[in-house]
Order: C-alpha cells, then structure tokens, then sequence
C-alpha cells in the first residue's frame, strides 16, 4: 500500500488531527517534513491559498498550489478549485505576522512532486490503484490518484454497459478503484474501470432465468430497449412506446445465452425511481492485472483487454 493517499484520505485521521494540535506538534511535522492535510478556506486574489491548520493559519504560495503552476503547464484553475476542499502539503516553515502571531508556510506542490517520484513513476500498466473522483466530464471523469494528482477515465472504460454521461456512474467524491490503462512520456497515466466489474459470466451467475429483476434502460433503439441490470451487463427487451432512456425498469429475465453473450428481457415495467450511482462491487480483488477476457470461453465473441 502507499501513503500518497488521494486528498481528503488523511483529513480525519488521528495522526493528521495530532499533528496539528499545536504550534510544537506542527513544528515536529515540519521537520520530519509529514505529510499532512487541512481545508483551504480562501484562495486571495494572488491565488495563494488559505489553509485552516487549526492552531495557526496556513499559507501556499501560488507556485507551491500545485505541479505546473510556476513553469504555465498547469492552470490557475487546479488552484482555485480546491476552496473549500482538503489540500495535502507538507510545513516549509513557521513564521510570525507582524502582529507577533505565528502562521506557517506550507507547500503541495512539493508533496505532489514527491508522490510522481516515489509512487506514480514506478505504476505499471494493469496496476490496479485507489482513486477518488473529483471532476466529471461529458467525455470522462478526473480522479485524485494521489495528493490530488489528476488522472483521466474516459467515459468508454468506465464499464461495458455503455451511459451517456459519467454521472451515470460515478458521483464527485466517490472513492473507486481503477486499473491502469496507460502512461504516457510526461507522467500522465489515464485509467480504466470495466475490467474491475466483472466478466459477462460472473455477472450472468448472479441472475437466473424466470427471474424479474430492476435495471435501468440505457438506450432505446428501433429494434429494442437496452436495459443495464449490473454496470457489466445489459440485456435486450422488445421496444416499448414511452420508455426513456435513464429511467427504471422492472424486466423479466426470458433467457441467458452464453454463446451468444445475450441475455433477453422482457419489460415488466418502468417507473421513476432513485438512479443515483452507487459504490461500484468489484470483482477483482488483486493489485495487478496483465489482461482481462470479458467474453465467455463459449462465446463466438472475443472481448479482451491487454495492459502488459
């Protein structure tokens, strides 16, 4: 496990509550130069951020806000953006205002650029990680990697069961896991999802024909209505006059065709329903993958994701 923790993972924890306790406890941090978490409150008009250490204020120089900022390869806006959030960043030093009050200077760039050293540079494609969403996108979702380094999930690796929008998945804030898919000469790594939700064999054996189950219609088509009863997994019912897609459905589970890699439905009902994303299950467990084989081995279809 790492301890380069997506942002807000330290915020509550003893240690970091412990640490910044008093002025000699914080003191201690900045010379063992600990890792440690706190909101920023205000980003001023020179876009240094304010930061709530509890016992003193905390300020993070412009240039120290985040990887990039100084040299332009990285917007104002990953700065200003985090009011209101937690922001990791490890003590440069303590200092007193003019009014003899004492206030510390702190920096998150050099914590993030520690995290690329000693974590993100050594991640392999297939290396499965934690993430916490921060953004969502029409074309995908930004997660926190790592002391609120930013990673890309394009909206097609997100699951197999294809959504219109990452909403339709994740929420800001969610905690997931993701594989990753791909690195790039400058550091950037983009991730992907589906292959963590489980093969079309282990989600059909979590349903049975005969069954009547709930879903969400995913798209309507001329020839049939695409319902999603597991992220991993949508079926086919007849089409139905009135049926939209996004809403929830009631369906019958008229058969299960591995061979095929089908699985048909026919709708019972739809109705208006609490579709908001839940936590993903996973069904891998592992921190590594070199491939994942989607299709059933009976299946005249191939589907196959290659990271090594």
């Amino acid at each position: 496990m790492t301890r380069f923790k997506p942002e807000g993972k330290l915020l509550n924890t003893q240690k970091n509550i412990d640490f910044k306790a008093n002025a000699l406890s914080l003191t201690s941090a900045m010379e063992s130069r600990q890792i440690l978490e706190a909101k920023a409150i205000v980003c001023d008009s020179r876009h240094n951020l304010i930061v709530d250490l509890g016992c003193m204020k905390g300020i993070i120089p412009r240039e120290e806000g985040a990887l990039g900022i100084s040299e332009g390869t990285t917007r104002d806006i990953a700065v200003i953006s985090r009011v209101g959030k937690p922001v990791s960043f490890v003590i440069d030093k303590i200092s007193s205002d003019r009014h003899g009050r004492p206030y510390a200077t702190l920096s998150r760039r050099a914590v993030q650029q520690q995290c690329m050293d000693e974590y993100i540079s050594g991640l392999r494609c297939g290396d499965v990680i934690d993430g916490r969403v921060t953004h969502l996108e029409p074309f995908g979702a930004f997660i926190d990697i790592g002391c609120g380094i930013p990673s890309l999930m394009s909206i097609d690796t997100m699951s197999v069961s294809r959504i219109s929008h990452p909403s339709d998945r994740f929420t800001v804030g969610m905690d997931i896991r993701a594989v990753v898919r791909q690195k790039e000469s400058d550091g950037r790594i983009s991730l992907s999802h589906r292959e963590l939700l489980g093969t079309w064999a282990e989600n059909a054996a979590l349903f049975n024909v005969g069954e009547t189950v709930t879903g969400i219609v995913r798209s309507v088509e001329e020839y049939g209505i695409f319902v999603e009863i597991m992220p991993n997994l949508a079926g086919l019912a007849e089409r139905r006059d009135g049926v939209e897609a996004g809403c929830a459905a009631s369906v019958y589970i008229k058969s299960i065709i591995p061979e095929r890699m089908k699985i048909k439905l026919v709708l019972v009902d739809t109705f208006r329903a609490d579709t908001s994303p839940q936590p993903p299950k996973y069904f891998f467990s592992g921190s590594h993958m070199d491939r994942f084989i989607y299709s059933p081995r009976s299946s005249d279809k191939y589907i196959e994701s290659i990271f090594c």
